[in-house]
């Protein structure tokens, strides 16, 4: 089996309309909740027991802010070396190509954190989780996988190379609102 963390960037800044998407960073939400993730999501990981063996992460600032300012949230010193494999193919790429990219992973990864971009996160969710009524959670990112959301998948492969349509399971999945309870986001 092969675990799989899907990390949505957090809340982007649009005030320039004259900035390149690539370019545009995490605005005043995004800044705030991205290390408020970062510390749920290794939170999580002490409950499961594991580490990442490979962050992977789009290389566009809001991803890069994101993933970045997770780590400082989880713990990580500051100046401390995350390391993350930036991969051009993840920004803004499609469900086919996430799974392209999943499917070249060395076979000794077992848990691989993946940041980036709707609709290709989403959609991910949606080919690999069989949309057969037994996941709750599925049913929930059917509703919305807001900016910065978290979910674990569980893949029902030995290798990475067999990745293929609803070869996983929805364990477990949190959002910003879910942490909020109540306050402002």
């Amino acid at each position: 089996m092969k675990t799989l963390g899907i990390f949505r960037h957090a809340k982007s800044d649009w005030d320039d309309p004259r900035a390149r998407d690539f370019d545009r960073p995490l605005n005043a939400r995004g800044l705030r909740w991205a290390p408020r993730m970062g510390q749920h999501i290794s939170g999580w990981c002490q409950e499961q027991g594991f580490n990442w063996d490979r962050v992977m992460s789009s290389p566009a600032v809001r991803a890069a802010q994101t993933i970045e300012l997770a780590a400082e949230g989880a713990g990580m010193p500051q100046g401390a070396a995350l390391a993350i494999n930036w991969d051009r193919r993840l920004y803004l790429a499609s469900s086919v190509t996430l799974i392209d990219v999943l499917r070249e992973l060395d076979e000794s990864l077992n848990t691989v954190l993946m940041v980036g971009h709707n609709p290709g996160l989403e959609d991910l969710i949606f080919d690999l989780v069989p949309d057969n009524g037994t996941s709750s959670l599925r049913d929930e990112v059917e509703m919305k996988f807001p900016t910065a959301s978290f979910a674990v998948l569980e893949l029902d492969v030995e290798r990475w190379a067999q990745v293929e349509d609803g070869c996983a399971r929805f364990t477990h999945l949190m959002r910003p609102r879910d942490l909020a309870a109540g306050e402002a986001l």
